[in-house]
């Protein structure tokens, strides 16, 4: 049982410092893309922590399981994992994991119907808002709705058929390449599947809301892709009329007035454009990368570390 002990006792530190430490990190403002990439895969690792621990402390507590999990291996591997008489703690343990997981399984795919059963209301509510007109067939040519409104937005709706919705307001206010630069910020959305990946932080943060890591993953998640996206627009489209667009689109919220705001993170992201914080070197860039690729190898190498050992 040391080595699913071991495996909870990484989960748990990895689930506790990893936040800390990356909210202390500068990379993220400088390089989002990066961050989506190593948040993902400490989140990863803390999974993966869990789901081993539980297959080895079944195997360690139901014979029958271990006989399927060793299948293949020697005896001497199998001796290697020390399981001896199972005590109440292995099979207490992965049936507690199991149920973890299945609670994580559940509230996902009630994040996907929800956002599912959100889509169709909006899809519903644009054809009733911007019906098609007499002979005007709903295809690939239509991605691009147009919505009277008084209101300046744009965003994009998900989907089979994707499509990216701006109201008239927002066309009045934009001008000249503010626009383009909009529509590349949705566009980097889709590209990059980033709802995809607020579903995923978001069942996570609701089914385990005391764990450390799956509250600030959420958090960072919307704040992230956010700034990812802007990267993307920017780089087309320039940093000060993607800052500019910004502002005309969110400056009749109060979002930048002195008070308290749901969106207080668009200041942020304007004076990020407007006065942008150095790039990384590609070689820090590709240290980060590996480094987020190797955090979730560390449990897989102490699950497998005995077993090598044994053979060695």
């Amino acid at each position: 049982m040391m080595v699913p002990a071991a495996l909870l006792l990484l989960g748990a530190l990895t689930a506790v410092l990893a936040p800390r430490v990356l909210a202390r990190a500068e990379f993220p403002d400088r390089e989002p893309v990066v961050a989506l990439w190593v948040w993902q895969c400490v989140v990863v690792a803390v999974l993966l922590c869990c789901a081993l621990s539980m297959t080895l402390s079944a195997a360690a507590a139901w014979q029958a399981v271990r006989g399927h999990v060793f299948a293949p291996a020697p005896s001497t591997v199998v001796e290697a994992y020390a399981f001896g008489v199972p005590g109440p703690w292995a099979a207490v343990t992965a049936v507690a994991l199991a149920c973890a997981g299945a609670w994580s399984g559940v509230t996902l795919v009630r994040e996907i119907a929800r956002a599912r059963a959100r889509r169709c209301r909006q899809e519903a509510e644009l054809l009733d808002r911007a019906p098609l007109l007499p002979g005007e067939e709903s295809g690939p040519d239509g991605r691009l709705v147009v919505l009277e409104s008084e209101r300046p937005d744009a965003w994009w709706l998900p989907g089979s058929v994707p499509r990216l919705v701006v109201t008239t307001a927002a066309l009045r206010r934009l001008k000249g390449r503010q626009l383009d630069a909009v529509l590349a910020h949705e566009q980097g959305h889709a590209r990059a599947r980033h709802d995809w990946l607020l579903h995923s932080s978001a069942a996570l943060a609701t089914a385990f809301p005391q764990v450390p890591v799956f509250a600030a993953f959420r958090d960072e998640m919307h704040r992230l892709v956010e700034l990812a996206a802007d990267d993307m627009a920017s780089r087309r489209h320039g940093r000060l009329t993607t800052a500019l667009a910004l502002v005309e689109l969110n400056e009749d919220r109060g979002v930048f007035g002195p008070g308290p705001s749901t969106q207080a993170h668009v200041p942020q992201r304007v004076t990020r454009l407007l006065t942008p914080p150095r790039r990384l070197t590609p070689a820090r860039r590709l240290r980060l990368t590996a480094a987020g690729a190797l955090v979730p190898v560390i449990p897989v190498l102490v699950t497998f570390g005995p077993g090598l050992r044994a053979l060695g």
